[in-house]
């Protein structure tokens, strides 16, 4: 019933999206609740598809290791394969979502995850891991790029942050969970299991947006998929104002939480001299401290434009992450300072990148796909580059760690006041395009 609304009624809901009454858009979702809650859950599953693959092998590197007789800094490359593969493949997914609709590429892509899954508890080397595992993130790409474009296509600009907050609350399991129960499988069955269970997973969300999730966009087939209009189709979302500010401070400032990533275990546990258990609880306050935030933006949403907050929560986290480069070049923090100061700097990232996320793919409505997946990449992109950068410092303190944050956090606001300057200027230049026409 829902999916036969959505296509017959596509028009309707975009021409309302811009044009007419909050509240009809409001009534349409209130009088389907169960279908709003059960989208939201499967676009969520969808987008925890790829942090369940990074977070659930860890703990079997040892045992990946010595089974394929080779060393965990090589293991450890199977997992810079899966984070290139997931940078490069968005690239790929965003043209086909818009030339071919939503769910057919997302169908090719969980077929594909699913096969390298399953292929990786058959692998003899550690080369085959590496490349499969690549592979495999090629497939899970399709799933995260989808599913920001279908909360574009489906729900009203307005709603958008709040349900991107809604997914990092399901994607925040992830980092709680994922690495706990691999652990548990690896001890009691081995570390191939994980890549079954993750097909198997896999798998259940196939069948749910088959069979559970409507199809948000109709295919276009004057989309071209040669290279030329693929990468114009990129560089005319790339240089719309509102995107690449919103797209690339946002992308920026999230680095901060890869740099926190990267660094918390030598940070805690060497700087500090906690023990592993201690940090997991540690790691999981501060994993609170993310998702709660992110849950809390969707209250600020229902009384504050996405601009007005990302205006405050951005100021915001410049100062914590210059206050905590300071304490930690000072060396005043001690554990419970730095732990109050990542806290502080997460809760900002929470609150920021659901709306940096909504504000940069508001302007697209037949490009979604491609800015979605364009929004991914940089964002991935940004965040590779972080935990490299960070790995490289082999200072035994915060200041890295810290400094990284905090460098994040003023340059994404920097980009966001020269980018907000060209905004205006775009809307002032319409808006006398406009006069003159009249």
């Amino acid at each position: 019933m829902f999916t036969c609304h959505l296509r017959r009624q596509g028009g309707f809901l975009k021409k309302h999206l811009y044009l007419s009454n909050p509240a009809d858009i409001t009534g349409l979702f209130a009088m389907t609740r169960k279908r709003y809650v059960l989208i939201v859950l499967i676009l969520g599953a969808l987008t925890a598809i790829a942090p369940f693959s990074i977070d659930m092998y860890l703990p079997g590197f040892p045992q990946i290791a010595a089974s394929l007789h080779t060393t965990t800094v090589q293991v450890s490359l199977s997992l810079s394969g899966f984070f290139i593969g997931i940078s490069a493949g968005q690239l790929l997914y965003g043209p086909l979502l818009d030339r071919f609709g939503r769910k057919k590429p997302l169908y090719i892509g969980l077929v594909l995850y699913i096969a390298a899954s399953i292929a990786c508890f058959f692998v003899g080397s550690i080369e085959q891991l590496i490349v499969l595992r690549f592979i495999q993130a090629i497939g899970s790409c399709a799933a995260t790029v989808a599913a920001m474009a279908m909360v574009r296509d489906i729900f009203p600009i307005g709603e958008n942050a709040k349900v991107f907050a809604l997914l990092i609350l399901i994607l925040g399991v992830s980092p709680m969970l994922a690495p706990t129960v691999g652990g548990y499988i690896t001890t009691a069955f081995g570390w191939q299991l994980i890549f079954l269970i993750l097909a198997a997973i896999a798998f259940l969300i196939l069948l749910a947006v088959i069979f559970l999730l409507p199809e948000s966009y109709q295919p276009d087939p004057h989309y071209s998929l040669k290279p030329i209009p693929i990468i114009t189709s990129f560089w005319s979302v790339m240089k719309h104002p509102q995107f690449y500010t919103y797209a690339v401070c946002g992308a920026i400032g999230f680095s901060g939480l890869f740099a926190y990533l990267a660094a918390s275990p030598f940070v805690f546990m060497d700087v500090y001299g906690i023990s592993a258990k201690v940090y997991g609880w540690i790691f999981a306050l501060l994993s609170i401290g993310f998702i709660g935030s992110s849950q809390f933006n969707g209250m600020l949403t229902r009384r504050y434009k996405s601009e007005q907050i990302v205006n405050v929560t951005l100021p915001a986290m410049v100062i914590i992450g210059i206050i905590f480069l300071i304490g930690s070049a000072g060396n005043w923090l001690g554990i419970y300072g730095t732990i109050t100061s990542v806290f502080a700097f997460l809760c900002c990232v929470g609150i920021t990148y659901p709306n940096t996320a909504a504000l940069s793919l508001a302007p697209f409505g037949k490009n979604a796909g491609t800015a979605a997946a364009l929004m991914g990449c940089l964002q991935m992109a940004m965040g590779t580059l972080t935990s490299v950068v960070v790995s490289m410092f082999k200072s035994r303190s915060t200041i890295p760690m810290a400094g990284l944050m905090a460098t994040a956090a003023v340059v994404a606001f920097f980009v966001l006041i020269i980018g907000r300057r060209n905004i205006r200027q775009r809307v002032e230049a319409s808006e006398e395009v406009g006069a003159g026409v009249h």
